[in-house]
């Protein structure tokens, strides 16, 4: 499995935003994303209703998963391919590296896989002698520059253009000196000329699945660069790998959500391929793998059946919030220090490698609540990073200060009436302090906050004695 830096996100986050350059890349977050997705939803008026029924489908699916796994295990094997179950992450790596071997591969290609990086499948394939190449954009531009993916579905968008054009140059010193990286469609078509040959090279092409369909034991991945159709058709063997919530009954359960997962993700109404795929080759096929293999992978996703965070199974890797949340906007997906950044993993990183390991995840959130209310699949992000908040409380991993400190406010919050006096004298003494320039740029205890904005002096009355004439008039009138 990949290894974590989450424990190191505040230090992370720190030198996030300190990188001029980084923060020039996510700008492109916001412009790239945001507007897209809100055009492609008020294009449809339908939008809401089908957030709904997606929502529905997968509640429904985990609540009967083992039943539509077995069923889609079954249509696998009647199709001719074949299926592995891995209860970890190093189980799905070694069932992979015995298929390569057994198929005599050389040179294996690979589709955007969120679960393969989750694994850490190409550190383990090379390490076995194997030639391992990320065919997805995003993903060759960070394979070259031995980095991992910031974002679930923009692998490389903490990139500027001149960040790839340089490594363009300097790996692919192959090709003429004086030619011209200047427009993005330059760098597309070198990348293409790149990895074209490759493609025919492979022995074993692997991809992710964004659904398996128990119906026809299908699988069925959406990509915008044809690189996945190229991956699984090319090769003699297809392998796809995918986690166990990937399921869903049927295709039109599938078609129901396919039409909410490119709005959401790029503002689609469908990607430019999404590609169905049913077993290996048939001998009236005109193309295709002789072997198909399907790993169906768990690490950790049944011990969140039936809890508080099985919510979270419902995601389909849109990327929607975090292409929405403001922290994501300042630091970045690397920040986060594992594979799944953003709103929802800080809801998964937990429930994947502990919340010893990933606490520091669910307090990295404003709690404004825009995650939600895009998701397309209505998961309660905010709510479940409450609940890894207090189960980080309740394991005594908080730091000493911040338990100090709701330690110091309960004492008082349990004696109504002394807090009350208190909060009043403060307010009138911060209001009588802040009065000249209206706010503060350091306060004590505050430096947190006032480090990075000032701090409004209070002004007026408090909320308790607004509420407290509010009543008191209520009852005369």
């Amino acid at each position: 499995m990949l290894q974590s830096s989450s424990p190191a996100f505040k230090e992370n986050a720190r030198a996030a935003l300190a990188d001029q350059t980084l923060q020039k890349a996510l700008g492109n977050v916001k412009a790239g994303f945001i507007g897209k997705r809100a055009k492609a939803r008020a294009r449809l008026p339908e939008f809401e209703d089908l957030r709904d029924a997606a929502r529905d489908i997968k509640n429904h699916t985990l609540a009967n998963l083992d039943f539509y796994l077995e069923r889609y295990e079954e249509k696998v094997l009647a199709s001719g391919g074949q299926v592995h179950w891995a209860a970890t992450a190093e189980e799905a790596r070694n069932a992979i590296l015995t298929i390569c071997r057994d198929a005599g591969a050389k040179v294996v290609t690979k589709g955007k896989s969120m679960i393969s990086e989750e694994i850490g499948l190409n550190a383990h394939l090379e390490e076995a002698g194997l030639d391992v190449v990320e065919t997805d954009l995003g993903e060759y531009i960070i394979q070259l520059r031995h980095e991992t993916p910031s974002h679930i579905i923009a692998p490389a968008v903490h990139l500027t253009k001149d960040q790839v054009e340089a490594d363009f140059r300097h790996h692919h010193d192959e090709l003429p000196a004086d030619r011209s990286l200047v427009e993005p469609e330059q760098l597309v078509a070198e990348a293409r000329q790149m990895l074209r040959h490759r493609y025919l090279e492979a022995d074993v092409g692997i991809t992710g699945a964004n659904f398996l369909v128990a119906e026809t034991g299908t699988s069925i991945i959406v990509t915008n660069e044809g690189n996945g159709d190229l991956t699984q058709c090319l090769p003699k063997v297809h392998i796809v790998i995918a986690s166990l919530e990937k399921v869903v009954p049927n295709l039109e359960d599938a078609t129901t959500i396919l039409r909410v997962l490119a709005r959401s993700a790029t503002g689609q109404e469908l990607s430019a391929y999404t590609t169905f795929s049913t077993g290996p080759r048939r001998p009236e096929d005109l193309d295709g793998p002789e072997q198909y293999h399907v790993i169906l992978l768990d690490n950790g996703r049944s011990q969140m059946l039936g809890g508080e965070f099985q919510d979270m199974l419902r995601c389909i890797r849109c990327g929607a919030c975090m292409n929405h949340c403001p922290v994501y906007h300042a630091v970045g997906g690397h920040a986060y220090g594992w594979v799944y950044p953003g709103p929802m993993g800080a809801v998964l990183t937990p429930s994947l490698i502990g919340v010893d390991e990933a606490g520091h995840l669910p307090n990295a959130s404003t709690f404004c609540g825009r995650c939600e209310s895009v998701c397309p699949m209505r998961i309660p992000l905010p709510r479940m990073m409450r609940h890894w908040r207090e189960r980080e409380f309740e394991r005594h991993l908080s730091p000493k200060a911040v338990r100090f400190g709701l330690a110091f406010w309960a004492f008082f919050a349990r004696r109504p009436a002394l807090y009350h006096r208190l909060l009043g004298l403060k307010m009138r003494v911060l209001g009588a302090l802040g009065r000249a320039q209206g706010r503060f740029n350091a306060l004590p205890f505050a430096g947190g906050w006032t480090k990075h904005r000032d701090f409004p002096a209070p002004q007026g009355k408090t909320f308790q004695q607004l509420w407290a004439e509010r009543q008191k008039g209520g009852a005369g009138s």
